[in-house]
């Protein structure tokens, strides 16, 4: 089976593309890192007036229904420019809000995320008891077997430092009986956060195949070095498998198989970003270590993704129950 996307598709990505490559995200991961919401808050806005948010929102709260070929496309945007504050958590705690039913937090939250008037963090199986950001965020929950909205305490140093996580407090429940509106919200948040790591991993290539074509050694360029040329090579191969399996994961979205294929493609998209950075330090050498070099930004966020909702180890142990179970 061949998948290309339709022109809108393309044209919604490019254009957020755009959007962000004109307002030059690495300020704002820096100032968002530093306690300064402000500028990530302004990205934000640009990304809900784009219609980033309402792709998880039901149309019944101002939304476009949830679009997961085009959530992955913003995903993948969002992950190329390292856009810093909750996106994943909030798309998920759409999908969760928005299989609650008719309920009163569900039609309190869902258009003003919709809108991008709130900042939401959730905290999910396996991820609790950690919220991310949750100390900007205008609405904190967590969730297993009933909703709570929850108060976060402390903080807890992360390998990004424009990722806060903060432990939770559970409060009352505000809605029960939601285990498998809990396990559809991982389950999108996953599909979403592994678009981001693919995203990452494009720029990271990018980025890593620029400087190589400059750098020199020996009066050559090092792009020209063999060695330099199968790293390069053997990122592009890992993201290129990643891509069709997100996007199959995106298609299979409320089947029988959407868990298993969304925990295929978080597995590799895992794995090739992490490839990705690793080759980009060794590739720009010490200066990838540098806090004032824009693509340290970059492979920090990778290492961090890594494991945020499910390591590859535990991706591939549920693509191995769901095929046993078959």
């Amino acid at each position: 089976m061949k998948f290309v996307l339709d022109a809108e598709q393309r044209l919604f990505a490019e254009t957020l593309h755009t959007l962000l490559a004109d307002a030059g995200t690495a300020p704002a991961v820096r100032a968002w890192a530093a306690g300064d919401a402000k500028p990530g808050r302004a990205l934000w806005s640009a990304l809900a007036d784009a219609g980033v948010f309402a792709l998880a929102v039901p149309e019944a709260h101002g939304g476009a229904g949830t679009l997961p070929v085009e959530l992955v496309c913003a995903a993948e945007q969002l992950g190329r420019h390292a856009v810093p504050g909750p996106y994943v958590e909030t798309l998920a705690a759409a999908e969760l809000l928005g299989r609650l039913g008719d309920v009163p937090l569900a039609a309190t939250w869902l258009p003003r995320i919709a809108a991008g008037d709130a900042l939401v963090s959730l905290a999910l199986p396996p991820a609790v008891p950690y919220a991310l950001d949750g100390d900007v965020a205008d609405l904190v929950l967590t969730a297993d077997d009933s909703v709570r909205e929850a108060a976060v305490r402390g903080g807890t140093p992360s390998l990004d430092p424009a990722r806060r996580l903060l432990p939770v407090v559970p409060g009352e429940a505000l809605a029960t009986g939601t285990g498998e509106a809990t396990a559809a919200a991982y389950d999108l948040g996953a599909l979403v956060c592994a678009a981001q790591q693919f995203g990452l991993g494009r720029a990271l290539l990018d980025v890593s195949v620029e400087y190589a074509k400059t750098r020199r050694q020996f009066g050559r360029p090092i792009g020209e070095f063999q060695a330099v040329k199968h790293h390069l090579a053997g990122v592009l191969v890992e993201l290129e498998f990643t891509r069709p399996l997100l996007f199959g994961a995106a298609l299979s979205y409320r089947t029988p198989d959407f868990s298993r294929d969304v925990s295929a493609a978080k597995a590799a998209a895992s794995a090739a970003s992490y490839t990705a950075a690793r080759v980009a330090l060794q590739v720009h050498g010490a200066i990838g270590y540098t806090d004032e070099y824009d693509p340290s930004l970059w492979i920090r966020k990778a290492r961090a993704l890594y494991a945020a909702w499910g390591s590859p180890a535990v991706h591939r142990a549920r693509v191995v129950d769901a095929l046993s179970a078959r």
